[in-house]
């Protein structure tokens, strides 16, 4: 059963609203130029994890390129670790644009064992996100393979089954809950809750595409045209882990607010977080 919502954190995070840092001495300015640092939601012995900014990937065998595990070694070069190739053991993934939750285990040991939490299903996501249009379900499954869309060449896409050029597709299941309806720039918008229960690629994105509601300001999935938006609006709000040594429950700031974002004003309130994360638990299937 997954637990309710906990507020307690090592370091606790007042906004997700980052000023853009700009450092001044040495060779940090050059290093971390404008990119936004990343937020710190909990710090242990085992693990560190983090708010990931927009726009930034995690890594990069590009020395001279920003990437959150270059501003880390800025931040905390105690915790570098010389023994993995970009000095730290992220735990999963987040895209380029996409904000939010990003674990990463200090040990060898921890890391070994949150790995196996992941392949036995232990660890629970939770996302965020704007999507275009008003959904009309509070709450769905969706179920269909991805795979990669083999008809792009420039960048890298992905595509559920019905696309005749998707290749090779896994399996991949996503909740879904609603939780407001409104307007982002005078534009229809849905804010709603997503669980993944699979891995893949892209898959939040495909799937919010593959039910006729992208992302907003995902430039990849709405056929390079949502370029309005400052930035992709898919925000990793949420993880837990049940481990042996220590439990994670961390939770970010909640950036899909009218008080971070002006242009964002919902109208109606569907589900508040508790009772959708209460709802997808009780719709979960075997599969």
């Amino acid at each position: 059963m997954l637990k309710l919502p906990w507020r307690q954190r090592s370091i606790r995070t007042q906004d997700i609203q980052r000023q853009v840092v700009m450092m001044t001495s040495g060779d940090n300015s050059d290093l971390l130029g404008r990119k936004a640092l990343p937020v710190v939601l909990y710090k242990s012995e085992n693990f560190l994890v983090i708010d990931k900014a927009w726009d930034i990937k995690i890594n990069s065998n590009d020395p001279k390129e920003v990437t959150v595990a270059t501003q880390l070694s800025q931040m905390f070069p105690d915790l570098v670790d010389t023994s993995t190739v970009h000095g730290f053991r992220f735990v999963h993934r987040l895209d380029y644009a996409t904000t939010g939750v990003l674990c990463l285990a200090l040990n060898r040991t921890t890391g070994a064992e949150i790995n196996m939490a992941f392949v036995n299903r232990k660890v629970t996501k939770h996302y965020l996100a704007l999507v275009r249009g008003h959904v009309s379900c509070l709450v769905r499954l969706v179920k269909i393979a991805i795979g990669k869309d083999s008809s792009v060449k420039d960048i890298n896409k992905m595509c559920t089954t019905e696309n005749p050029y998707c290749k090779a597709p896994r399996m991949a299941v996503t909740k879904m809950a609603c939780l407001e309806r409104g307007f982002y720039d005078n534009q229809p918008v849905s804010k709603i809750l997503m669980l993944p229960f699979t891995g893949r690629t892209h898959q939040l994105r495909v799937h919010c595409h593959h039910i006729g509601h992208p992302v907003v300001g995902d430039f990849t999935y709405s056929n390079r045209t949502d370029i309005g938006p400052f930035r992709m609006m898919l925000h990793a709000y949420r993880l837990t882990a049940s481990l042996d040594n220590e439990k994670l429950d961390v939770t970010a700031s909640d950036p899909f607010t009218s008080a971070c974002d002006k242009k964002w004003q919902p109208n109606e309130i569907c589900l508040d977080y508790i009772e959708a994360v209460k709802r997808l638990e009780a719709e979960i299937e075997e599969y």
